[in-house]
């Protein structure tokens, strides 16, 4: 791809399957080519190399931070593991497709002259050796002698090199993708790149479910190790693709998959419930991006006995939204205004520009004489919380919205547990979560469509990468189980208000329309839609 191209990212994803996988998949450097500086130690070592180094989002590398060249270079990380390159102030460009060609030697074990005296290549080099041929019969009475006398060390990590061996040859990637994160986090060096190397030929972005998510998670290591995630999830969520495509992707996945649909029909059947006496309404959405959720709300008020309430919607909402809007909130409100207009409801829009963390009690417009509803939905997550700032926006929105007396507070939320987690575990849990939502996706959307590679990488493998790559300030995808958000809601005064019969079943005639290994489970007075034996999404409501 040219450097004139750079910017029609919308053009990749209509190239030859072959050409996606090559733009799409990383093109891995070898971590012996960069400058490594030992924190501990303050020991460096490097070698120039030419070899390309490639992210998910190269379409866009023109807006991201991380490295991408076309000529030999070096990289060097800062103790704290920030990539700063020797050609920051030069213009990025394109590198050619290397993932096809026949120069590429990916598996090359690393040069010993970038080994420190810390790294013991020599010794790792043997490890290997002795898992993949098994112990030189000159040493198996010293092996047997160590195990008999309780050095179980060295046994059980020949077990786990083992178990990995066997995952390779049989194709186990989800057990090559784990070894790896646990590479990873042991800041194994050798191990991680090997692995690297044995996944890349293992994913792919147009394959089975688990291929396609691997592809993504294996680009949430890389971007780990280079510190690069929350370029590559800024770049994805802010600069790429063109706001008409970004619509097109979040509307099919809204189309293909009940996810949404469940969390505003579950949210909107409760303020319903709250309202049905009022005669003024106001609603505070604290995440509105398109509106879409209150237009089948404004459908029902209109058609309630006794004639529809006065609607006063208040949308807050960020920069990243206005960018996918293409446009500031007066087109959400101009929206609404006219499908009110329509169904004759009266209705008002009150926009508030800004992100939840900035939010305020005077933004929020309430006034006297109006029964208040308050809704979070697919948003609390973004707020970083106590493990991340002292400020704990989280919390603080929860008591905020307390003060104000409403009537219901909704609160919809993915059933995940990526919050505080450790790296490793919550690598986990993402592989296992993901892999259901890859897999329902599957399901509805063919997996020759063109647009599936758009949906998955610009909707869901931006939530990956940053999950994976990035921590503290940068890592704002936290998710957290709905048990966490009780006991959130329960601090802040709130007490649980119950789902009605009515909306459980709306919904079950919804997933009528859906494939049947979909299933909707109530519990505690909360609604959670899964797929197979994966809780996915959580639904809920407070006064």
């Amino acid at each position: 791809m040219q450097a004139s191209e750079h910017h029609r990212s919308s053009e990749m994803y209509y190239q030859p399957m072959q050409q996606i996988e090559a733009y799409c998949l990383p093109q891995y450097r070898k971590l012996n080519q960069f400058y490594f500086i030992d924190a501990n130690h303050g020991s460096q070592f490097s070698t120039p190399s030419s070899e390309l180094y490639c992210t998910l989002e190269s379409s866009s590398a023109t807006t991201c931070s991380f490295p991408v060249y076309n000529s030999p270079s070096t990289v060097t990380f800062s103790p704290n593991g920030s990539p700063m390159s020797q050609q920051d102030s030069q213009s990025y460009s394109y590198p050619p497709d290397q993932y096809h060609s026949p120069d590429n030697a990916y598996g090359s074990p690393m040069s010993g002259s970038c080994v420190t005296e810390d790294f013991s290549f020599k010794h790792k080099l043997r490890e290997l050796e002795t898992v993949m041929l098994g112990p030189d019969s000159d040493n198996l009475d010293s092996y047997s002698s160590a195990l008999k006398n309780g050095t179980n060390i060295a046994s059980l990590e020949m077990d786990s090199w083992r178990q990995t061996m066997m995952a390779i040859s049989s194709g186990d990637l989800k057990q090559v993708l784990v070894a790896c994160a646990k590479a990873v986090a042991d800041n194994d060096l050798l191990m991680t790149q090997w692995l690297m190397d044995e996944l890349r030929q293992m994913v792919s972005v147009s394959g089975e479910p688990i291929q396609r998510l691997g592809a993504y998670m294996l680009e949430g290591l890389v971007a780990r190790l280079s510190a690069s995630g929350s370029s590559i999830y800024q770049a994805l969520r802010c600069k790429e693709p063109a706001s008409a495509d970004l619509l097109s992707y979040m509307h099919i996945l809204y189309e293909v998959c009940p996810y949404f649909k469940f969390g505003y029909m579950s949210a909107n059947g409760a303020i319903a419930e709250a309202m049905k006496h009022e005669d003024r309404v106001h609603i505070i959405d604290f995440q509105i991006g398109q509106g879409s959720q209150w237009v089948t709300l404004i459908q029902a008020f209109a058609a309630r006995p006794g004639g529809p309430p006065h609607i006063r919607i208040t949308g807050i909402d960020d920069s990243t939204s206005a960018y996918a809007r293409g446009g500031g909130l007066h087109i959400v409100g101009k929206r609404l205004s006219k499908l009110a207009e329509k169904f004759k409801v009266p209705f008002e829009f009150h926009a508030a520009a800004m992100s939840g963390c900035d939010v305020q009690l005077d933004n929020l417009g309430v006034r006297p004489g109006e029964a208040l509803a308050v809704n979070f939905a697919f948003m609390l997550h973004h707020m970083p919380d106590e493990s991340v700032s002292t400020q704990n926006h989280r919390d603080r929105l929860l008591r905020l919205v307390r003060r104000l007396s409403p009537k219901v507070v909704t609160l919809v939320e993915q059933e995940s547990n990526t919050n505080t987690a450790a790296f490793l575990p919550r690598f986990v849990e993402t592989l296992d979560y993901y892999t259901s939502m890859f897999e329902s996706i599957d399901v509805t959307l063919p997996r020759e469509r063109k647009e599936r590679i758009n949906v998955e990488q610009h909707c869901l493998a931006r939530d990956v990468v940053n999950i994976i790559a990035c921590e503290g300030v940068e890592r704002v995808e936290r998710h957290e189980l709905l048990g966490k958000w009780r006991s959130r809601f329960a601090m802040a005064g709130f007490s649980p208000y119950p789902l009605s019969s009515l909306v459980n079943g709306t919904i079950k005639k919804l997933l009528e329309n859906y494939c049947d290994r979909y299933r909707l489970e109530e519990r505690d007075g909360a609604l959670y839609l899964g797929w197979m034996n994966r809780d996915l999404v959580a639904s809920c409501a407070w006064k």
